[in-house]
């Protein structure tokens, strides 16, 4: 599988509605971050990620920081990097960040 890059705000609204047919996955990367990017590394060994079982969309912290932003606000979980959100029925069902991000937690979620 390979990540869907989410980078419009437009997206994000799709994403939204989207998640009342599936759970729908937010990965927030920040590039200049080594936790990031062991956290993203780890995330792409996972099921859930190589067997494609969500849509995993990733978001590039360092690029799209307003969007970054309005996600945080629309979903009120406070920004950090790296994080997880998982959104589900257009509610947060899991969020998580740096090294607590874990694909399997977000399996037992759904």
């Amino acid at each position: 599988m390979s990540w869907l890059a989410l980078s419009d705000s437009a997206q994000w609204q799709a994403i939204q509605k989207a998640s009342f047919e599936q759970p729908q996955v937010i990965f927030k990367h920040s590039t200049r971050c080594s936790i990031s990017a062991m956290a993203e590394r780890r995330f792409e060994q996972s099921e859930l990620f190589k067997n494609n079982l969500l849509p995993c969309w990733h978001l590039d912290l360092i690029s799209f920081r307003s969007l970054s932003d309005q996600i945080a606000t629309d979903t009120r979980v406070h920004h950090e990097s790296p994080q997880c959100i998982v959104i589900h029925n257009g509610e947060v069902i899991y969020s998580a960040s740096h090294g607590l991000v874990d694909a399997s937690d977000i399996l037992e979620k759904i």
